[in-house]
This record gives C-alpha cells, sequence and structure tokens, in this order.
C-alpha cells in the first residue's frame, strides 16, 4: 500500500485560514471515504497563537456548513518541509517565509504551492485574511477553501497533480 498524502495548510496565526483549509480538506476526504490516503495538518508561519483552537468566528462559519473545527494552532517547523508532500501558502507573504524555510533544508521534499492555484470556480490569487475583517470574510475564506480543496482532491484521483 501507499503512504498516504501528506498535505500541511499555513497562514500567519494557524487560527482562521490554515485551521479551515486543514478541516475543509478533512470535511471532503470523509465524505469521499480516503481517510487512510491522507494526513492533514496546518500550521503558521508566526508563534502569535500557538496552542489556541482556530477563531470562534472560523469556527461558527465552518459549523454552518457542517465541517467541524478540530486542531490547535502551531507554528511552521524546519521537518514540515519533509514531513509533507504538500505545503499549502495561503498568501504571498507566507510563501516567502515558507520558500526562505524551505531554502535552508538539505532535502526538502515537499511541493510548496499557492493554495490558489488549486482554485477553479475562483480567480483569487490569495486567500484573504479574515481576522480584522466582518463575518462575511470567513464564508468567503470558505467558498475558496473548499473550490481548491475540491480541486486538489479531484485531481488527486485523476492523477493529474503537477
Amino acid at each position: 500500500m501507499n503512504s498516504p498524502t501528506r498535505i500541511l495548510f499555513v497562514c500567519l496565526g494557524n487560527i482562521c485560514r490554515s485551521p479551515a483549509g486543514e478541516n475543509v480538506m478533512r470535511h471532503l476526504i470523509e465524505q469521499d471515504g480516503l481517510q487512510a490516503q491522507f494526513e492533514v495538518d496546518s500550521a503558521g508561519t508566526a508563534d502569535y497563537h500557538i496552542g489556541n483552537p482556530a477563531d470562534p468566528r472560523m469556527i461558527a462559519a465552518a459549523s454552518r456548513r457542517g465541517i467541524v473545527m478540530t486542531g490547535r494552532a502551531r507554528q511552521v517547523k524546519v521537518s514540515d518541509f519533509s514531513d509533507f508532500d504538500w505545503i499549502f501558502a495561503m498568501d504571498r507573504s507566507n510563501y516567502e517565509d515558507l520558500l526562505r524555510i524551505k531554502n535552508r533544508c538539505a532535502n526538502p521534499t515537499v511541493r510548496l504551492v499557492s493554495f490558489c492555484d488549486f482554485c477553479k470556480n475562483h480567480s483569487h490569487n490569495e486567500v484573504p485574511d479574515p481576522y480584522y475583517g466582518g463575518l462575511e470574510g470567513f464564508d468567503e475564506v470558505l467558498d475558496l477553501l473548499e473550490d481548491g480543496c475540491a480541486e486538489f482532491l479531484q485531481c488527486w484521483k485523476d492523477g493529474t497533480l503537477r
């Protein structure tokens, strides 16, 4: 049996976008009965919220969609670049921070990508940070995450991941 595909979602503080990505992906994987085929986690580039659960506004927005938010914030570590197959950066700043870490790794095996590269129905280049905005921002983030996660899973099933 092949080893599971390991995915890490990364944003700044790991309380809004990346835990939502982790749990949207997990929700879709469970709907398809593919739990044994994937390992999914999330982290932040900063250490602001280590140990905290997701933002209550994101938990509420996800709950309205039937998505259970689990996990606690952690910071990205160097070993993530060999422990995961894919790292999804939520925005350009996160991508640049992650690229700097990756470039310090001896043998990184991960594919570092901008999450929005997988969005099929939205034209965003970044997943916007909803932290300082209104409640509608959390729904916008979930729309993007559902789009990109569904497309990634479809490419995985089709064997067309680049």
